[in-house]
C-alpha cells in the first residue's frame, strides 16, 4: 500500500516531464518555421472542435484547422493545427510558415515570438510547481511512513 504513495506521484512526474518535452519540441518547430523565411498560401480544408474532459464533464473546446499547401518544390502538404482563429473557415486562404526539412510541421499562426515564449514559460512554471508538489508529497509520505515504522515495529 505504501508503494502507491511513491509510484503514483512518480508516474505523474513522468507525465509532466513528457508534456515539458512536447511543449519544448512544438515551440522549437514553430520558432523554426517562423525563422526559415519560407511561406506559402494554404487553403483551410476543414475545421473541427474537440472537447477536453474536466471534473464536471464539460471540457474547454479546442478549435482545429486542417490546411493544405504546396511547397516551393511542388510537394503538396496537409497538416492539422490547433488553437487557430475562429474566423478562419473552410475555403479560406491563409499564409503558412514552414521549414524545407519538415514542411508537415508548418504553422498558420502569425509570428509572435514573445507570445510563444510567454506561453512556454507559463507552461514550464505550472509543470514545475506540479512536479515540486509531487516531490514534496513523496517526501512527506516517506517521513510519515518512517515515523509510523518507528512507533510500530
Amino acid at each position: 500500500m505504501q508503494a502507491l504513495f511513491y509510484v503514483v506521484p512518480t508516474l505523474m512526474i513522468g507525465g509532466a516531464v513528457f508534456l515539458l518535452v512536447r511543449i519544448s519540441g512544438r515551440s522549437r518547430e514553430v520558432r523554426g518555421a517562423w525563422n526559415s523565411g519560407l511561406t506559402a498560401e494554404a487553403r483551410c480544408l476543414r475545421t473541427y472542435q474537440t472537447h477536453g474532459t474536466a471534473v464536471d464533464g464539460h471540457g474547454r473546446p479546442t478549435l482545429h484547422h486542417v490546411y493544405e499547401f504546396t511547397t516551393r518544390e511542388g510537394r503538396a502538404v496537409r497538416f492539422t493545427e490547433s488553437g487557430g482563429p475562429a474566423t478562419t473557415v473552410e475555403g479560406d486562404i491563409v499564409a503558412v510558415h514552414y521549414t524545407a526539412e519538415r514542411p508537415e510541421r508548418a504553422t498558420a499562426h502569425a509570428p509572435a515570438p514573445g507570445r510563444l515564449a510567454a506561453g512556454q514559460g507559463c507552461a514550464y512554471a505550472f509543470l514545475g510547481v506540479f512536479i515540486a508538489f509531487c516531490l514534496v508529497f513523496m517526501a512527506v509520505a516517506h517521513l510519515v511512513f518512517s515515523a509510523v515504522d518507528e512507533v510500530m515495529p
